[in-house]
């Protein structure tokens, strides 16, 4: 069975969706179970997926990378999705926040930083979430102060990805106070992570997503020079908020992989599993369910893409965005959870995929703004 079929896909973005399918098949599938056992950083599967030219090709193409749109990322990571998460997670963190940089960065920041990650040298991240603050960007209380020709960074960030593998991070800090303009108080900053003063850590271990390395960073005292400084002073709310509507509708492709694999993980094992001498796909209840999860995807997939639509037209993206984020991260959850009722008792053993995309499923519903938020957005920008 394959559910993630290219009738929907843009006629310009199915040679990258093929491409991605083939290397998911070959390099990120093999390599699953091992990397979610161990909770090991797949160093190999990023190198293939960098020499294969589908990692950090979002980058322009005057910078070095392939310029991939929208709906080619989106093609690809349904696919990446599909065969791993935990894998894919770090294959599209390799180049995170780059989008920041190229949008509203100068030259010489892009030539510096942007190049290196597009041709496969360095590693980005992007560095928001704090350990007390997650979705209220405009509460984040990481400080940046001018000194000189200087700003000094002092505070600490929590979930971020390639903390510790980056080069380098884009960091989200306050420059201002002002009480009157709350979303006019943070600024968007590059920060090398040799930089004195920059320390991470690797957060425990996770339930799921395991292939994938998030960090604790705190900053101490850390001293970046001004031209550091991404676009110009106080408008990192408004950076992120352009950012992330990008983002949400590849974290509902994240989700679309995932229920993709846990629909064909089902599909399979109910069709070849037997009791009371006949195969569990024949009873009326178990046809039920497994209808309900198409319904439920297919409708899932058709709202993305159409968001997907809207968000890189810039039709009222914010409001596409979250819909997107929201449907389809929370139709995971519900296909997963149905994919491992119709397991049984097999589904609780960590070597089986559908125990993967039942923990996996858990994360985007939080990640990239949480459903809560998402639905005063779809409220608020509802035309």
């Amino acid at each position: 069975m394959d559910v993630l079929d290219d009738s929907i896909v843009p006629e310009h973005a199915r040679a990258v969706k093929r491409d991605a399918r083939e290397f998911a098949t070959e390099h990120i599938m093999p390599n699953a179970q091992e990397h979610f056992e161990s909770g090991s950083y797949p160093h190999e599967v990023l190198e293939a997926g960098q020499d294969a030219g589908l990692v950090a090709q979002d980058i322009p193409e005057e910078w070095g990378g392939r310029g991939f749109d929208l709906p080619q990322l989106l093609a690809l990571t349904e696919e990446f999705y599909r065969a791993d998460a935990g894998i894919a997670l770090t294959l599209q963190l390799a180049s995170f926040g780059c989008e920041i940089t190229y949008e509203y960065g100068t030259d010489e920041q892009c030539e510096e930083y942007i190049r290196p990650v597009a041709a496969g040298e360095q590693l980005s991240g992007l560095a928001v979430s704090e350990p007390d603050t997650g979705s209220d960007l405009a509460g984040m209380e990481t400080r940046a102060e001018k000194d000189g020709d200087e700003y000094v960074l002092n505070g600490e960030k929590y979930w971020i990805g390639n903390g510790v593998e980056a080069d380098w991070v884009t960091i989200y800090a306050r420059t201002g106070d002002d009480e009157t303009n709350r979303y006019g108080n943070h600024s968007m900053f590059i920060v090398p992570t040799d930089t004195e003063g920059y320390e991470a850590e690797h957060i425990p271990e996770k339930m799921a997503m395991r292939a994938s390395k998030q960090a604790h960073v705190t900053l101490e005292e850390c001293r970046i020079p001004e031209e550091n400084l991404i676009g110009t002073e106080g408008a990192g709310f408004w950076m992120l908020a352009e950012f992330f509507n990008h983002g949400r509708v590849i974290v509902a492709g994240h989700s679309l992989g995932i229920a993709a694999a846990a629909i064909e993980e089902t599909w399979a094992f109910t069709h070849d599993r037997e009791e009371f001498g006949r195969a569990i796909s024949e009873f009326q209840a178990v046809q039920h369910g497994l209808a309900d999860m198409l319904i439920d995807f297919e409708s899932a997939r058709a709202l993305s893409w159409r968001a997907c639509k809207k968000v890189a037209a810039g039709e009222n993206a914010g409001y596409w965005a979250a819909l997107a984020k929201t449907n389809a991260t929370e139709t995971a959850v519900d296909v997963t959870e149905q994919g491992m009722q119709f397991h049984g008792g097999r589904s609780v053993l960590n070597d089986r995929r559908i125990a993967r995309t039942y923990r996996d499923a858990r994360i985007p519903v939080i990640y990239e703004g949480a459903n809560e938020i998402q639905r005063n957005l779809i409220y608020g920008q509802a035309p």
